[in-house]
């Protein structure tokens, strides 16, 4: 019997930019109370681009569509100016609280965080129309048509709206797939496409990420 060990597979290219900037303590610990309560998290790619969104916007007010244990919002809160503020909303009371001691765990008191339980679709229309640097969406795909509606309306000029899982496994591409969540996620890449106050790319990491910057 040989005693040499089997060659280690290289990193697939996923795996790759998700060790590339590894996760720190906070948002490990965050992790770990996601998957405690069952709750999707970006990946570390995702959550990478979020915070170099934030910090080359030079972000003070951004929007966060699903709170979640607060993974998405440390990236977030990473890449924003000293002064900013997140606003974040999730119908969950148990995620507003995990989330809550995940800000206090990374060091960011209650002036940086402005936590808003409640359906996004509800709550948006009641923030500053113009006001905010970024909106990131990451909730239930199936609203995704009024996430981008409303969403819009809240950007500034150069101001950026982005939205998760986009991709949907593939499924925008299918013709054969007409769940709801997917027939919702094709509506949303049409308008975004079609939206002349925008400048859209889609980025190619992990689920995929639709982004687009509102024109001055």
């Amino acid at each position: 019997m040989s005693s040499e060990t089997e060659p280690t597979a290289p990193p697939t290219f996923a795996e790759y930019l998700d060790g590339y900037l590894p996760d720190d303590e906070a948002l490990l610990t965050a992790r770990t109370r996601a998957d405690e309560l069952g709750c999707p998290t970006v990946v570390p790619s995702v959550g990478c681009t979020l915070r170099f969104l934030t910090a080359a916007l030079s972000a003070r007010a951004v929007v966060e569509i699903g709170t979640g244990t607060g993974v998405s919002g440390l990236y977030l809160l990473h890449g924003m100016t000293k002064d900013g503020v997140l606003t974040s909303i999730d119908i969950e009371p148990e995620f507003h609280r995990a989330a809550r001691a995940t800000f206090a765990d990374a060091g960011f008191g209650g002036s940086k965080t402005r936590l808003i339980m409640g359906r996004a679709v509800d709550v948006m229309p009641r923030l500053t129309s113009g006001g905010y640097d970024l909106v990131f969406v990451d909730a239930a795909k199936a609203e995704y048509p009024h996430y981008y509606e409303q969403g819009v309306e809240l950007l500034r000029p150069g101001g950026v709206i982005a939205f998760n899982g986009i991709l949907a496994n593939g499924g925008l591409s299918d013709p054969a797939r007409r769940d709801q969540d997917t027939l919702s996620l094709r509506e949303v890449a049409r308008s975004v496409a079609s939206d002349d106050r925008l400048m859209p790319a889609m980025l190619p990491v992990a689920g995929g990420l639709l982004a687009a910057a509102r024109l001055a």
